[in-house]
């Protein structure tokens, strides 16, 4: 059974820069779509950034610009590159992967908190 191990949250100042990376037991390509989500307290969990098949990507309207999905295959891992962080960027922030058989795999989350 896939695993996926979310790391690199924490804090950081408005403005700031944080990288997020999702490890994948096994390989990482029997996923088709691998995505970030995060929830924020009190509210749904939401898309952020979204990486199809390795090439295509789209991203929640809050974060272009700022954000940046990538995944690597030979090393089994996706990464987000979060740029010009926001107060409102604070949440908890998920990895997510689908399998083109229609399995949906999460990561257990990790902080991102920015804050003065």
């Amino acid at each position: 059974q896939a695993q996926l191990v979310e790391s690199g949250g924490g804090l950081v100042q408005p403005g700031g820069s944080l990288s997020l990376s999702c490890a994948a037991s096994g390989s990482i390509s029997r996923f088709t779509a691998m995505g970030w989500y995060r929830q924020a307290p009190g509210k749904q969990r939401e898309l952020v950034a979204r990486i199809i098949s390795g090439r295509s990507t789209n991203y929640a309207d809050s974060v272009k610009g700022r954000f940046t999905i990538s995944r690597d295959n030979a090393k089994n891992t996706m990464s987000l590159q979060m740029n010009s962080l926001k107060p409102e960027d604070t949440a908890v922030y998920y990895c997510n992967g689908d399998t083109f058989h229609g399995y949906t795999y999460w990561g257990q989350g990790t902080q991102v908190t920015v804050s003065s």
